[in-house]
């Protein structure tokens, strides 16, 4: 009888615990929230597939801050976009803090800019906001290299079906890797394409329910079996790639003349390394380069992906965007930025397209390096914040038709371009994406480059394309599909 007496006390002891918890919960004053179980919290509550739809309905009852348990994590969730805009926003300074996801800090060994915090974060992050302007991410300099990739998209495919995932990732990867390593690749390089495939794998596992419950519970999933290991065997892999462009930068460096990123990185770190608070250390240039590489291909592609299911399932749309373009830029030159601002029609469903979409419905959560009061709540240091994205994009009090595809939604009564403050598919704050102004740049530039060139179909018809993600959790991942791409005369 000794071991069911033990069993039963340690279960007294973590019954008691939990209480102790919820007491204190009370005491401070946290946002409201659903009531969990000891050790899983809320975890049982919430739709594994899709997270962020049973937090979206837990706000509806709670209100637009509340509090759930992801395990023994606490974490206060934002729904809507006032709540995210006044804590993201208007209080930046107590919500700059970044979570240390566990995924993220294994892959990147808790170095680089994505989940750094305090003076590494700032740091990093100036540098390589003011780097990558230098090198031409939202400039001319970077509208010739999008232009020129432009120009490798589906070669020689006619009326050929065809994946259309490859050519995406290729394009968007060699543009991020222009400023990164200062090279492109070519499409028939069977290193870069392994290294494509692996950042694919490792956004669609980082989205899947074991990828979910690695980050809640991941000194269990370390010791269980599963796929979790093979997706951090493979991003050693990306490691080492970097480790061995920085190696070759290092041996051909002229700090007078710096050619990509890690160069100037190169340079900083020589000048800095006999300051003890410098964060220019090669632990730090190696992850933040990760976090570039791996950030600047997917994401952007597969909103490229998902525009071009777009536009075959409403080719009447298509046709008018083509109709635009023709008018204003024609068929003989390269789109500008500077055209934007006369192809509203096109600029409108170039939005919808990512509020539709909705990337990243949670957000890359926040943290509390403080004590926070926030609409008269105190949230405890060591709080993981969600801005709930998803809320925001489809809030019925911001856009008309939130969960149909609209790109009035972008245009006023007389059919010119008008911003909603409640488009935020980089985020806001402090914290918001550091490469958004090369992904605009990137999808307004490819996507007119290909309506200009190409009409858009599938051997299935419109009727055949489904606009809701495969994969939905960390990311809404896009379905994939055959399409054709029949060159328009010219």
């Amino acid at each position: 009888m000794e071991f069911p007496v033990t069993l039963i006390s340690a279960g007294l002891l973590v019954a008691l615990l939990w209480l102790f918890v919820l007491k204190g919960r009370g005491q401070i004053r946290l946002p409201p929230g659903p009531c969990g179980l000891p050790i899983i919290g809320n975890v049982l509550q919430l739709d594994k597939r899709a997270p962020f739809k049973t937090l979206l309905k837990l706000g509806e009852r709670y209100g637009p801050v509340l509090t759930v348990y992801l395990g023994r994590q606490r974490a206060v969730v934002l729904v809507g976009f006032d709540a995210v805009k006044e804590a993201l926003v208007d209080q930046a300074d107590d919500f700059t803090g970044r979570a240390p996801v566990p995924f993220l800090a294994r892959a990147t060994r808790g170095y680089g800019l994505a989940i750094s915090n305090g003076e590494r974060w700032g740091q990093l992050r100036r540098f390589t906001l003011t780097t990558l302007k230098d090198f031409g991410m939202g400039r001319k300099g970077m509208e010739e290299w999008i232009q020129e990739e432009s120009r490798h998209l589906f070669l020689k495919k006619e009326t050929t079906p065809f994946d259309p995932t490859f050519f995406m990732s290729c394009t968007v990867s060699n543009v991020i890797c222009c400023l990164v390593f200062g090279q492109r690749f070519s499409y028939d390089d069977d290193n870069f394409l392994h290294l494509l495939q692996i950042i694919a794998d490792t956004l669609k596992f980082g989205s899947s329910p074991r990828g979910q419950l690695y980050n809640i519970f991941p000194q269990l999933m370390e010791w269980l079996p599963g796929p979790q290991h093979k997706t951090f065997a493979r991003i050693e892999e990306l490691r080492e790639f970097i480790m061995k462009k920085i190696r070759e930068h290092q041996d051909t460096l002229d700090p007078s003349s710096p050619r990509d990123y890690i160069d100037c990185f190169l340079t900083r770190l020589t000048q800095e390394k006999h300051i003890p608070t410098s964060e220019f250390y090669y632990d730090n240039l190696v992850s933040t380069v990760l976090n570039l590489y791996l950030a600047g291909t997917e994401t952007t592609s597969s909103t490229m992906r998902f525009a071009l299911s777009v536009l075959i399932k409403y080719p009447k749309m298509q046709e008018k965007m083509q109709q635009e373009i023709d008018t204003v830029i024609g068929q003989a030159r390269c789109p500008f930025m500077e055209d934007k601002k006369s192809l509203p029609f096109t600029d409108a469903v170039l939005h919808e397209i990512q509020r539709f979409m909705d990337i990243v419905p949670m957000s890359i959560p926040h943290y509390t390096l403080k004590d926070v009061s926030f609409r008269g709540y105190t949230i405890p240091k060591s709080t993981l914040i969600i801005p709930l994205l998803h809320s925001v994009l489809k809030e019925e009090k911001q856009w008309a038709t939130p969960l149909s595809f609209n790109p009035e939604h972008f245009l006023d009564q007389n059919g010119n371009f008008k911003k909603n403050p409640a488009f935020l598919p980089f985020s806001a704050g402090k914290r918001s994406c550091v490469g958004e102004s090369l992904a605009r740049m990137e999808i307004f530039l490819f996507m007119t480059s290909l309506l200009q060139r190409f009409t858009l179909s599938c051997p299935g018809g419109p009727d055949s394309i489904d606009l809701s993600p495969e994969y939905s959790s960390f990311a809404n991942v896009p379905r994939r599909y055959d399409i054709i791409a029949t060159p328009r005369c010219q």
